[in-house]
């Protein structure tokens, strides 16, 4: 038969070519949709938890997105991570629990009602004195979260996320807002809960306190006075500086320090008309001074003497606004606070408008009070920015208006210092300061009466007699306001290990809630262990954490304080009808008509007590969640009461959020829990960095930059999302963009077409347990490479390192199985006998291959894996209810590790000799050649002993030389040293069937344009 008539002949159908209908073209805008209905269809649900009974717990508490708008991709990267940490422990064979959650009060919400529903259509907002007003308000905004929570339901199971949708939990569930309500009513009892005056942050623009997570710090342009307080009795004042000249009229003092030398200055020459006269004496810190007198305009200047701390310390100024009526005298006050690194070397101190001077003049009360000097703290700044009468002569000034924009109270200010001859200098100062992170307007420190959860109160002490709250009476505003023990409201912590311990600790000897919050935070684990330094340093220097807002949407304080004391009524009783009201009801209950009488009558009179109108920071609610996530058997079954690991259970509680949460929920849940329960709510806590666009900007609607992950997912599929996520290096800020998603859809694409050539392999073959009674070396070596995988991807997973994973698998499919161990075995796998042990062998180990990458990838690839199994396994319910395969430990084998990495080694030099035949169309397919292989190493010749090197190169043949060395010309590569290659022609003819060049004089008579091999398998098949 001659060579044209072979050529006619066509084999292909006897070949065991791959054939699948898992598509090469993952169209998974259109694919992921109906999986996600299969999972539906078959409760995937539900077959998970039956599948996971019995299991260690893990359970990932969700920190509650916010119910107030549609998705954006910090969102999808961080229900991503989550996933992919609740499916990985899953398949570690871990019961793992993800119930989602929504946090639904708050003043946003509040905000976009008032705007779409009151400002837009010209209508006045509610008189919230009103029962019903108020009422109808809270449906408004309940109603809004409901809708934005259902949307985002939707949105966040579209990115292939798996739990408790059908049974999320929301912040304004009755049951929550009850249990929200026992917990602050708990702190209450314990005496840590108190009404006190201190300065807060306020937003004048929203009207209501703010937490220290609510405030951001930006650029912000102030104007700067440096101001003389006459000393009483001396020639010479004390010069102070300060950025906001509008809280001078709430001066009370002047802070200094004994660690800075001060002396005593004259001005010996200045221009006419100067603020700073020739012959004014002032005291400065030496080391400020030259700056102060340059800012003064001041030509020259000599020192007089010292200004020693013991004369400082017996000081009194009079106030720069005395002739107002500002006739108190202002004593010096040594303070750590105070330092020479810019100013004058001495604070302005007004109580009522920053925490270091609240703290320092709460300190010397004692003190002040034997000099004569009234402690009261003034209110010279109302709600809405504007001075009061405790400001006399500014009354009616504003310090910011209501779009938070710059008032007229620092100017006034600095014209009656002008006025009276005060002011030194004046300018400005671009400067952090901070601003609402809703509003993005600037805040002010303002001294209001509100609640407080105390951070040094010993835990389960008796409380402290109550003392009159600053501003209204001499006292100042640091007492604990309650009635003393009650017996605990129901729900009591979980007993047993440390918590059953703390809870016998009582009186001074126990710690207090900073002092344990300390201690848990060491105790929890954290990735990146960074975290834990910074959450530390925060709690380690919080104030006392106001948790109440003036606000209308949010759990109440359900509280009663008496008539003129404002002590809290702290009874067992009544706190239970609160409770269980806001179970059946609602917190609505706590306005309706009548609240009063239905919940303290019939122990007490409601004339004698006013209901609390503040409600909590919504950080308090998302902080409290634990109580009624993790512990409610009857609200969540699939959760039930945590065996917690450090009381020696095996189960596990992770918290993962973004490192904003450090200041924000991880900080709120460990203080809320340790107040109550004596113990972090966690043991482990995970957080990721902030997405950014591809030039490492923050994305912004203006920039045009930001990445809608809806449109990701209905142009690529949420599979690209989840594989860009696992990609990333969570830890730190990703990037996200055009060009970044196109990489990871390559990345993708090869992945995907590693998966499909396995499934189109497999459809001829149906696994049997002798497959791998005698697998070759080569076999052999990808089976340990399982091995080696599988505790990599296992440890990977355990630490939630999924770029690991990512970095593990790419490589391993795309160049171990498809470059390398697919590319030599496509020959057997197509061409050999269907009693061939080699093809035997070699579909065994793919089968064993799929089954490892599929369960791997199943975390990440939720939709492809799933689409990918089903296509091999029809009956199968899903890969998600897979386990992570156990690889047998015989298979590790490093010795012939080491031997085929050498094989490997040797390999590349040939496939790079023939790569260069290849472009200068010299061949088209290796099998073309039959290259010389020079090889003076000896230890990689011996690594071919036994191996047939040409079916390993994919060559028709190929020859060994040890001896003589290589010609000059040979190609060699430079990493692998004593290995040549110089390409030579194959001889003989060409198998019409594999395209294997072979000599004719061996084919069998019957197949005469066929190899030996290829003969066998056309016999066996029965084709003549």
């Amino acid at each position: 038969m001659n060579e044209d008539a072979r050529d006619a002949v066509d084999y292909s159908s006897t070949l065991y070519l791959p054939q699948t209908d898992f598509p090469m073209r993952a169209g998974l805008p259109q694919a992921e949709p109906k999986l996600l209905k299969r999972w539906e269809e078959i409760g995937l649900a539900e077959k998970l938890r039956e599948a996971a009974a019995g299991r260690p717990k893990f359970v990932l508490h969700d920190g509650p997105p916010y119910a107030n708008g549609a998705i954006h991709i910090g969102h999808a990267l961080n229900k991503i991570l989550k996933d992919l940490v609740t499916r990985s422990q899953r398949m570690s064979a871990k019961d793992c629990s993800y119930v989602p959650g929504w946090d639904c009060h708050g003043l946003p919400i509040e905000w976009k009602i008032e705007e779409e529903n009151y400002r837009a259509k010209g209508k006045k907002k509610p008189d919230f004195s009103d029962p019903d007003a108020m009422i109808a308000f809270r449906r408004e905004c309940r109603a809004y979260a409901a809708h934005w929570l259902s949307v985002q339901r939707e949105e966040f199971k579209r990115l292939g996320v798996a739990g408790e949708w059908d049974h999320p939990y929301s912040t304004m569930a009755f049951e929550a807002e009850a249990r929200i309500a026992a917990e602050i009513l708990k702190f209450a009892e314990s005496g840590l809960l108190y009404r006190g005056s201190k300065p807060v942050m306020w937003s004048v623009v929203e009207k209501t306190a703010l937490a220290e997570a609510e405030v951001e710090y930006e650029d912000h342009t102030s104007d700067t006075v440096w101001v003389a307080f006459p000393a009483q009795g001396q020639s010479f004042s004390v010069v102070i500086w300060t950025t906001t000249p509008w809280t001078l009229p709430g001066n009370r003092a002047i802070s200094y320090s004994h660690k800075i030398a001060y002396g005593l200055y004259r001005v010996t020459a200045a221009p006419e008309n100067n603020w700073a006269k020739v012959g004014a004496e002032y005291v400065l810190a030496d080391k400020l001074a030259e700056e102060v007198f340059k800012s003064s305009k001041v030509e020259a200047y000599e020192r007089l003497r010292d200004a020693p701390a013991e004369e400082l310390a017996g000081l009194t100024c009079d106030h720069p606004l005395s002739h107002l009526g500002y006739s108190f005298p202002v004593p010096l006050l040594d303070g750590d606070h105070v330092t020479d690194d810019t100013g004058t070397g001495f604070v302005h101190t007004a109580p009522g408008h920053g925490r270091d001077d609240f703290d320092i003049w709460m300190a010397s009360g004692r003190m002040l009070a034997e000099r004569g000097i009234g402690t009261r703290i003034p209110y010279t700044v109302d709600a809405d920015g504007f001075y009061t009468e405790d400001a006399p002569g500014f009354a009616g000034k504003r310090v910011l208006t209501e779009k938070g924009e710059k008032g007229d109270a620092n100017e006034a200010v600095i014209a009656a210092l002008i006025a009276v001859g005060n002011l030194l200098a004046r300018g400005r100062l671009k400067h952090q300061y901070p601003h609402s992170w809703r509003s993005k307007k600037p805040v002010i420190f303002r001294n209001t009466p509100q609640w407080f959860i105390a951070m040094d109160q010993p835990l389960g002490a008796t409380p402290v007699a109550s003392s009159p709250l600053a501003g209204e009476g001499e006292g100042g505003g640091a007492g604990i306001h309650a009635q003393g023990a009650v017996t605990p409201l129901s729900n009591s912590p979980p007993q047993g290990g440390r918590e059953q311990t703390r809870a016998a600790e009582t009186g001074h000897n126990a710690p207090t809630l900073r002092q344990l919050a300390l201690s848990e935070i060491a105790r929890t684990h954290w990735t990146p262990a960074a975290g834990e330094n910074r959450i530390t340093g925060m709690i380690a220097t919080r104030p006392d954490w106001v948790v109440s807002r003036q606000r209308a949407w949010g759990v109440p304080i359900a509280l009663f304080v008496k008539k003129g004391t404002h002590e809290p009524l702290v009874d067992a009783r009544v706190n239970e009808r609160i409770v269980e009201a806001f179970r059946v009801e609602g917190a609505d209950a706590w306005f309706e008509k009548g609240a009063a009488e239905r919940f303290l009558a019939p122990e007490y009179d409601p004339g004698d007590y006013e209901k609390v109108a503040d409600v909590l920071d919504v950080w308090f609610d998302s902080g409290s969640t634990h109580a009624f996530v993790l512990e409610d058997k009857n609200s969540f079954p699939t959760l039930g009461n945590i065996h917690r690991k450090r009381d020696g259970g095996a189960d596990e509680i992770m918290y993962l959020e973004g490192s904003d949460q450090h200041r924000g929920w991880f900080h709120s849940s460990l203080l809320e829990s340790c107040g109550t329960r004596h113990r972090a709510p966690y043991d482990a806590v995970l957080t990721h960095g902030f997405t950014l666009d591809e030039k490492g900007r923050k994305m912004s609607k203006s920039l045009g930059n930001t990445v809608a992950p809806q449109k990701v997912i209905a142009d690529s599929g949420a599979d690209i999302l989840r594989l860009w996520v696992a990609s990333c290096d969570y830890a730190d800020d990703q990037r996200i963009g055009p060009e970044i998603l196109k990489s990871v859809t390559d990345h993708y694409r090869k992945l995907r077409n590693t998966l499909r050539w396995m499934l189109g392999t497999l459809a001829h073959h149906e696994p049997m347990p002798s497959d791998l009674d005698h697998p070759e070396e080569l076999e052999r070596f990808m089976l340990h490479r399982l091995v080696e995988l599988d505790e990599a991807v296992r440890a990977a997973y355990a630490t939630y390192d999924f770029k690991r994973i990512v970095a593990l698998l790419t490589p391993f499919m795309i160049s171990d199985l498809s470059a390398f161990y697919f590319d030599i075995r496509k020959d057997a796998l197509y061409c050999d006998a269907p009693s061939s042990p080699k093809r035997k062998a070699a579909l065994g180990v793919i089968d064993w291959i799929f089954r490892c990458v599929t369960s791997w990838l199943a975390p990440i690839l939720v939709f492809t894996a799933e689409e990918a199994w089903l296509s091999r396994f029809k009956d199968a319910g899903s890969v998600h209810l897979e386990l992570f395969p156990d690889i047998p430990s015989h298979w590790r084998d490093e010795a012939l590790a080491k031997k085929w990495a050498d094989i490997r080694a040797i390999r590349s030099v040939v496939t790079g000799a023939l790569e260069l035949e290849r472009a200068q169309k010299r061949i088209g397919s290796s099998l073309e050649a039959a290259p010389i292989v020079h090889v003076s190493d000896p230890k990689l010749l011996m690594a071919l002993d036994g191996v047939d090197f040409a079916e390993i190169c994919i060559v028709s043949d190929i020859k060994i030389e040890s001896e003589g060395g290589a010609p000059e010309a040979a190609f060699r590569l430079p990493e692998v040293k004593g290995v040549a290659a110089v390409f030579a022609p194959a001889e003989g003819v060409k198998c019409a069937r594999s395209w294997r060049y072979f000599d004719p004089k061996t084919a069998d008579p019957a197949y005469p344009d066929v190899t030996p091999r290829d003969a066998q398998a056309l016999r066996e098949k029965g084709r003549a």
